[in-house]
């Protein structure tokens, strides 16, 4: 995948081509390195690149639900909020018995699914606010589908941009020089693709 998003013809397309950029670039944010690293916290973040994939996988996943179940409320959202948040614990953090390969597999899974969902909403159908959510809006009953993955794209681009910096941390790499790297692309004077020790 190049370093930007084609072309777009319609709003569809578009919005499926951006969402699979941001997704795509975890791919290059996690190239080369080893299960420690993926687990290490270098920054000042509390999170792990690991962990962090961990998340983005589920946050694509909650709100994916919510909009295979528009116009209804999906399951999760009809649990108890302290019940939601005992699941959380365990999603930002990339455990001593799990691979990095792994969770880019769970993660690339759920990718798959979010693009199928772009391709096949309807982007107009109305996604139920959950009202027990203390950090969703009271004022407004409900979002669009379109607005959902709207949504998507600023979460994964927030994250994607977070561990831009807990991957410099780890080894100075950044994002064009581990994309040429994943993708092989030719060394330039003013790139040199990352390699993998």
């Amino acid at each position: 995948m190049a370093a930007m998003p084609p072309p777009i013809a319609d709003e569809r397309a578009g919005l499926k081509e951006y969402l699979s950029a941001q997704q795509y670039a975890f791919h290059a944010i996690a190239f080369g390195l080893t299960d420690d690293q993926a687990r290490s916290k270098p920054s000042v973040s509390a999170m792990s690149i690991g962990g962090l994939i961990k998340h983005v996988t589920s946050c694509q996943r909650g709100w994916m639900e919510r909009v295979a179940a528009a116009p209804e409320l999906c399951d999760s959202d009809k649990r108890p909020m302290e019940d939601q948040a005992a699941d959380y614990g365990d999603e930002f953090v990339m455990r001593d018995d799990e691979t990095l390969a792994d969770i880019l597999a769970a993660f690339d899974r759920q990718n798959a699914d979010t693009i199928r969902l772009v391709e096949t909403s309807d982007l107009g159908a109305a996604v139920p606010i959950p009202r027990h959510v203390p950090w969703f809006p009271k004022d407004v009953p409900a979002w669009s589908v379109r607005w959902v993955f709207f949504h998507m794209i600023e979460e994964l681009a927030r994250h994607a941009g977070q561990g831009d910096i807990i991957r410099e941390s780890i080894d100075g790499a950044t994002l064009y020089e581990l994309l040429a790297g994943l993708e092989g692309w030719p060394e330039t004077e003013w790139l040199k693709p990352f390699t993998p020790a």
